[in-house]
């Protein structure tokens, strides 16, 4: 796409597969030197073998100590940090009503705190560069879709709540930052892969009924708008929560 991102350091976290992998290799092919982050060395091997002059960086950023040393173990292999995107999360949980205590920490640990400690710790680096973030999401923080854990949506509600909050101060050290909601990606060992697989003709029926586009996402779609925003043609995008759904929510 020509993002003017040659040379610029990203640090993926979530990147083993799907959409963070994918996100990892439009980067790359973008010309940026890549970190991939996640808890899989074996993983991460397998995605950073296709990708020259990638590092790895193995570790739970739910915990903001790793989060900290993940961020200190990219800029001192590369010198910087320009591009920081947040895409840990998972929409697996128990069904409305099921709720528990530890319940409810496990998912927003997942898809709250382990951006809020990435940012955190990354952002010296960050401020250096002038640098930008991008945090994965999803439309379940934008409006109810039937059926979609609760424990996932209110904590993608909530990191939209901070997306746009931090932004004011960040924006004042020269930091954007931006979440990109996905609606319904399919990939290798995705929900919606299971989906397909179990009853393919409800899936089919699902689409046609609440989708504009008809069809599910795939990872580049996703992974194309974050580049966008993670590059310089972006530069007056902070603050916001993209939707990226094919036309699936009316709000």
């Amino acid at each position: 796409m020509n993002l003017d991102l040659s040379g610029k350091v990203a640090l993926v976290t979530g990147s083993s597969r799907g959409i963070g992998r994918a996100i990892a290799e439009t980067l790359h092919d973008e010309g940026c030197r890549v970190a991939l982050n996640g808890r899989n060395a074996k993983d991460l091997a397998t995605v950073t073998a296709a990708l020259p002059g990638s590092l790895v960086v193995v570790g739970d950023v739910t915990r903001a100590e790793v989060a900290r040393r993940v961020v200190a173990e990219v800029v001192s292999k590369f010198g910087s940090l320009d591009i920081l995107v947040c895409n840990v999360g998972s929409g697996r949980s128990v069904l409305p009503g099921n709720e528990s205590p530890e319940e409810w920490q496990r998912v927003f640990a997942l898809n709250l705190w382990s951006t809020t400690n990435t940012v955190e710790a990354a952002r010296e680096s960050l401020v250096a560069s002038k640098g930008s973030i991008v945090c994965v999401s999803s439309i379940c923080g934008l409006e109810v879709v039937p059926s979609a854990p609760v424990t996932y949506s209110a904590a993608k509600a909530a990191l939209h709540a901070y997306v746009r909050g931090i932004a004011r101060p960040l924006g004042k050290m020269g930091v954007r930052i931006n979440a990109v909601a996905p609606g319904n990606i399919l990939f290798e060992s995705s929900v919606w892969s299971r989906k397909l697989n179990e009853d393919k003709e409800s899936v089919q029926a699902m689409l046609l009924r609440d989708v504009a586009m008809g069809s599910l996402g795939a990872p580049r779609d996703i992974a194309n708008l974050v580049a966008y925003f993670s590059s310089p043609r972006a530069s007056f995008a902070t603050g916001s929560v993209w939707a990226l759904d094919g036309g699936q929510i009316h709000s």
